[in-house]
């Protein structure tokens, strides 16, 4: 049960989580969920991951190019845009507001 529900609070926040881990410059997927699953959010696999880069691609908010690697196969890097900067300032807020909502009420059921 509780693998389940943190993958459903995972998939709700995904998207958003991509987004922050761009901030610092550009990245690559397997990067990416490595960023991820040192936070402690455990491993991102490829199925998961690449929709929603590809979703975040189509939407604007990160840029993509691929690059031809010397060795092995090449990758595509991804840029957080300004409009993805805004999103997730935008979107970084709201969630931290239900965050502290979510904290509230677990703590008025004795969950600290």
């Amino acid at each position: 049960m509780v693998a389940d529900r943190r993958a459903s609070w995972l998939k709700g926040v995904l998207d958003l989580l991509v987004l922050a881990s761009l901030t610092n410059g550009e990245s690559y997927g397997y990067e990416i969920a490595k960023v991820l699953a040192k936070a402690g959010l455990g491993q991102i696999k490829g199925g998961t991951l690449y929709p929603v880069l590809n979703r975040l691609e189509e939407a604007g908010l990160v840029a993509a190019e691929y690059r031809v690697a010397e060795r092995g196969p090449g990758r595509r890097y991804y840029n957080l845009t300004d409009e993805g900067r805004a999103t997730l300032a935008e979107q970084g807020a709201l969630w931290l507001a239900f965050d502290g909502s979510v904290r509230d009420v677990l703590a008025q059921g004795g969950i600290r």
